[in-house]
């Protein structure tokens, strides 16, 4: 993918990762429709505000059709209503799997034609360790990331013959709003957007950004023992 030729849509790109990521396509030299739910609050220069919210059909619809030319989409956007499962109120949970399975699916189906049309281009799409291993007080987002996750790979066999690479994302905690109450170490969103973009760039499959994604990601092999010692004393 020549990022320097593309044209890029950010989802979420008000603030944290995604304005890493506009910010840094827009310095790569590519033109950048930086999207958000209000898109008064962009406040980057050089970038071309784009009113979105993902989980609205209509909102979707409209904007793919202003970013007509568009030849890579970063689907960024996300929530964590930190609900867990089993006594959670089932609307949040809906919500989490609305915006991290649905709308990122959704958004994924209107902007492949348009990037097809374009004459190809790639699609990132920012999932997470927990994509992978499933933990409260995140156990609705894990949910709605790991359904992303298998989405991902679904789509990115669909896509490849329309001239358009897929890459995803895992990464841990980040130095976000979202991750201001985690006292795990926490990695630069700035470094993360690089390592993403250059994966892009590279048509990588995937982009593990730290090394906790890529500890969890050697442990999947070794089953649900290996990512939940703790129900090693409860098994016979």
């Amino acid at each position: 993918m020549d990022i320097q030729n593309s044209v890029a849509v950010v989802t979420g790109a008000n603030r944290g990762l995604g304005r890493q990521l506009a910010a840094q396509l827009a310095a790569r030299g590519a033109r950048v429709y930086a999207g958000a739910r209000n898109p008064a609050s962009i406040d980057l220069p050089g970038v071309v505000p784009l009113q979105i919210d993902i989980t609205d059909p209509a909102s979707v619809a409209a904007a793919a059709a202003v970013a007509s030319d568009a030849t890579l989409l970063v689907n960024n956007a996300g929530i964590d209503t930190f609900t867990d499962l089993l006594d959670g109120d089932l609307d949040k949970i809906r919500l989490d799997m609305e915006t991290a399975y649905f709308g990122t699916l959704q958004t994924t189906r209107a902007f492949a034609p348009v990037i097809e049309a374009n004459g190809g281009g790639a699609v990132l799409n920012v999932l997470s360790v927990l994509s992978w291993v499933h933990v409260a007080p995140h156990e609705a987002y894990s949910a709605g990331k790991a359904a992303s996750w298998a989405m991902t790979n679904a789509l990115r066999v669909r896509l490849a013959p329309k001239g358009i690479t897929t890459t995803a994302l895992h990464v841990g905690y980040m130095d976000t709003d979202m991750a201001a109450n985690a006292t795990l170490p926490k990695s630069d969103p700035a470094l993360v957007a690089a390592l993403a973009l250059d994966g892009v760039q590279a048509g990588a499959h995937e982009v593990l950004a730290d090394e906790l994604s890529r500890t969890v990601q050697a442990g999947l092999a070794g089953g649900v023992a290996a990512l939940y010692p703790q129900l090693a004393a409860t098994s016979s």
